[in-house]
């Protein structure tokens, strides 16, 4: 299930972050900790994640971080959501053993249609957009 936890949302606005803040140099994720207020144990999880699905690339020593493995127009939120679900802990409970008929054959479809719909929608909104939303918004940008 489809769920906004506080992992999802790192995710999404460290990646942002990336993308709106990497120039000539990789993006540090002290910097993003900084910018952001996401806590290290937080950060560093969900970026190795998503350096090993291919969104983001990283860069190791001093001056190293990261920076986005491809165009900001290839990468989906949706993309992001499906790769920081990976790393939740908490059990799925759309898959457990159903509590009762009505909610297998009731309650259940309408939470997975939902979330089938919601990811549909994030399908189809790329992170260049989200930078385009911060820049409308008057975000600053550091770098």
């Amino acid at each position: 299930m489809l769920r906004l936890t506080k992992k999802l949302l790192f995710g999404i606005e460290a990646v942002l972050d990336i993308a709106y803040n990497a120039k000539a140099r990789p993006v540090q994720a002290s910097a993003i900790t900084k910018r952001q207020g996401i806590p290290k144990r937080y950060l560093e999880q969900v970026l190795q994640a998503l350096v090993r699905a291919g969104v983001l690339a990283g860069q190791r020593g001093p001056k190293g971080g990261y920076r986005l493995a491809r165009p900001a127009e290839s990468i989906t939120i949706a993309e992001i959501v499906r790769i920081v679900r990976t790393i939740e802990v908490a059990p799925d409970p759309l898959t457990g053993a159903p509590a009762s008929a009505l909610g297998h054959k009731i309650v259940r479809p309408i939470w997975i249609d939902l979330q089938t719909e919601m990811l549909e929608r994030l399908g189809g909104l790329t992170l260049a957009e989200l930078v385009e939303r911060a820049k409308k918004a008057g975000v600053e940008a550091e770098g």
